[in-house]
Parts: C-alpha cells; sequence; structure tokens
C-alpha cells in the first residue's frame, strides 16, 4: 500500500508540475508526400489555440487526480487496473498538450494545484459512495469532456493542423473510457448532479483558458 501511494504522490507531482511521461507519440496529422503541416497563424489565433490546449491540459491534470482518488478508493482489483489503464492514456495526453503548449510559446495554467487538489477531493467523494457510483461519476465526466473536445474542434484555428490533431485522438480515448465505464457497471448520475458538474467545469474552462 505505502508503494503505491509513493506511486501515486509521483505521478501527482509531475501532473502539477509538467514533467508527463507518454507511452505513445504525440499524434500527428495526415499529410501528404512531401508536403508540411507548418502553416502560419496569426497571434490571434495562436492565442486562441493556446488558450484552448491549456484549457485541455488543465483537463488532464483533473483526469490524473480523479483516476489516482477512484483507484485508491475501490477495493476490486479489476476496477483499479481499469483506472490505472485510463490514467495511463490520460498521462499521454498531458504530454502531448504540455508538448503543444511549448510549440505554441505558451504555458500551462497557473492554478493547476488546485484544480488537481479539487479534482483529487471529486474523486475520493465519488470512490466512497461506491464502484458503481464511482464508474457513473467516470463515465459523466467523459461524456462531458467528450462534448467539451468537440467544441474545441469547431474553433481551433483551421490552420493549427497539429492541436486538432492531439484534440481528434484524445476525444477517442475519452469515448472509449467513458464506454468501458458503463460496461463495468456504471450509473447514470442523477440530474443536479450532472448539472453542477457542467457549472463547476465551465468555470474551470474559462478560467484556465486566461490563467
Amino acid at each position: 500500500m505505502l508503494d503505491e501511494l509513493i506511486t501515486e504522490l509521483d505521478r501527482g507531482l509531475r501532473s502539477m508540475t509538467g514533467v508527463s511521461r507518454m507511452s505513445r507519440p504525440v499524434p500527428l496529422p495526415p499529410v501528404a508526400a512531401g508536403e508540411s503541416t507548418a502553416v502560419e497563424m496569426s497571434p490571434a489565433e495562436r492565442a486562441h489555440a493556446a488558450g484552448l490546449m491549456r484549457v485541455n491540459h488543465v483537463g488532464e491534470v483533473c483526469a490524473q487526480a480523479l483516476y489516482q482518488a477512484q483507484k485508491l478508493a475501490t477495493r476490486s482489483p479489476a476496477l483499479r487496473e481499469a483506472f490505472e489503464h485510463a490514467a495511463r492514456e490520460e498521462e499521454d495526453h498531458l504530454a502531448w498538450t504540455a508538448r503543444r503548449l511549448e510549440a505554441l510559446d505558451s504555458r500551462p495554467s497557473l492554478l493547476n494545484p488546485l484544480w488537481y487538489a479539487g479534482s483529487l477531493a471529486l474523486g475520493l467523494a465519488a470512490g466512497r459512495l461506491g464502484d458503481r457510483v464511482s464508474l457513473g461519476f467516470m463515465a459523466e465526466t467523459e461524456k462531458q469532456v467528450e462534448h467539451h473536445l468537440d467544441g474545441h474542434l469547431e474553433t481551433l484555428p483551421e490552420a493549427d493542423l497539429e492541436s486538432r490533431a492531439i484534440v481528434e485522438q484524445m476525444r477517442i480515448d475519452e469515448a472509449a473510457h467513458g464506454k468501458a465505464a458503463k460496461d463495468a457497471g456504471g450509473i447514470d448520475l442523477p440530474f443536479p448532479v450532472r448539472a453542477l458538474m457542467r457549472a463547476a467545469s465551465k468555470v474551470m474552462t474559462r478560467t484556465a483558458y486566461y490563467v
């Protein structure tokens, strides 16, 4: 148990400080032979793309905290492995978005420790309510993230093919995580809880876009 706590503490510190490992390479846009994806963006487009990718990076910081908490709360070895698998893929997302922010000459959110702590508390609370609630919370979170990524694909600059490739792969992964949680027995959360989650997400995304 102590080894597990140390491992999770290390992952948490890496999430907040931006030192993330990835098991998959950064997704790249498809290009024809001899073509380049380097398309010049205006300063306003770069700033907007950076704001959106900062929001996505914050979402992955939150995902690490949520999955860590839920993994520690469950007594099921199978669910622990499921949460760990999702967390590893989310850590890829964390690394991808961090690299894209650097390429856009921008930075992660200054409030990452706050986002991480709040998500850790939510994950622990969901976990204490039982595995089916915890899985339902995971499924609803991923559903809302998938919707949020759809919005980003609509508003990212057309020229930013690199960010688009990353967001598209993230969306595929999030949908798979949500389906896995439902298939494992996740319940549908009550409407007030879903509405509260959407409201909290809106506050987070609007703040992280700038800070």
